[in-house]
């Protein structure tokens, strides 16, 4: 199954590839792997994202793929075996929550919330899934790549990090009581209230009376032609975890990115207005939803649960592929003028 070419050095390595396909798309498989696996033996869990489900492990995989397919690697025999170790420990992990084996352990991460004075259960439990894979991600970068893993496929582990960090926030410090990071929501949410109003008057009529749609501190009041909903919205709902991850991984791309200072800034901060953006926008789309679709909490939920994510991620690719693009266009000029 594995074809094995000796490398010239005296250690002896394999080359990762199988049946002749290409060593990065085996190593992509490798890391996604437990994903995979847990695709099959649980789909729908995968159909929401954020604490509702395992949604977001799609983007990881995304990232992961884009990163690898298409690069290189040999490794050592004994390495290859740890991987394989860490592999089968990971995707023990996701049958043991499925199945409830051994001994409950979904149940047993839930019994231990109370002890961590956990307010919100599902951010808690959910948590543990991307720690694990970020600690297999981790863990499978740093032997097959050492200390130049974060120049080689830094995406996949820095959004699952960054994800469960957000969510274990979200545990420890529910709704509004990590301060800071609430802040952004009314202004948002004045935004989302003065759009919906401009869209109303000189677009399209979306309901009978000027209160259409009320914001006030972190609450959201709208009034629709299927009925009334009252939103109260907390820094992950308005987009907040979106701007940590994005930033973390602006960092790391900028850092690979040989480039003057001042343009890495320019570029952060366009993308930092640019994610903004797309969360007002995602506001503005889950605001729409209730006054022209449907104002049934039920049924506008997954719609919640899916939009930040189906926004955001899109938005990253295009700005990142933007930049690089820019960049080589740069360089390129740059070249030939000094030709």
């Amino acid at each position: 199954m594995f074809n094995k070419k000796k490398s010239v050095s005296s250690n002896r390595k394999i080359e990762l590839t199988i049946f002749g396909i290409n060593s990065g798309i085996v190593v992509t498989l490798f890391l996604i792997a437990p994903i995979i696996f847990t695709m099959i033996i649980s789909p729908g869990t995968f159909n929401l994202t954020w604490n509702a489900g395992r949604g977001d492990f799609l983007f990881v995989m995304f990232f992961i793929a884009a990163e690898l397919i298409g690069s290189k690697q040999k490794i050592d025999k004994k390495k290859l075996y740890i991987i394989i170790g860490l592999l089968s420990l990971t995707i023990g992990y996701f049958i043991a929550i499925e199945y409830k084996i051994p001994l409950g352990l979904k149940e047993s991460i839930r019994a231990a919330a109370p002890i961590y004075n956990i307010q919100l259960i599902d951010s808690w439990i959910i948590m543990w899934d991307f720690v694990i894979m970020a600690v297999y991600v981790g863990l499978c970068l740093a032997i097959m790549y050492g200390k130049r893993w974060y120049k080689i496929a830094p995406a996949g582990l820095i959004f699952l990090a960054g994800t469960a960090v957000i969510l274990s926030l979200d545990a420890f410090f529910p709704q509004d009581t990590l301060g800071p990071l609430q802040y952004v929501v009314p202004m948002f949410l004045q935004v989302d209230q003065e759009i919906i109003r401009f869209i109303d008057g000189f677009i399209m009529d979306l309901g009978p009376d000027s209160k259409l749609v009320t914001a006030r501190d972190n609450t959201l009041t709208l009034n629709g032609s299927y009925g009334s909903i009252l939103l109260t919205v907390f820094w992950p709902s308005a987009g907040v975890h979106s701007m940590i991850i994005y930033s973390l991984l602006m960092l790391i791309f900028l850092l690979k990115m040989k480039i003057p200072i001042k343009r890495k800034l320019v570029y952060f901060f366009i993308g930092t207005l640019g994610t903004a953006i797309v969360n007002i926008v995602r506001i503005i789309s889950l605001s729409l939803f209730a006054l022209i679709v449907s104002a049934d909490y039920m049924v506008w939920q997954p719609f919640h649960s899916i939009a930040g994510v189906m926004m955001f991620i899109p938005w990253l690719f295009i700005y990142v592929y933007s930049v690089f693009s820019l960049e080589n266009r740069l360089a390129q000029k740059l070249h030939v003028l000094r030709v």
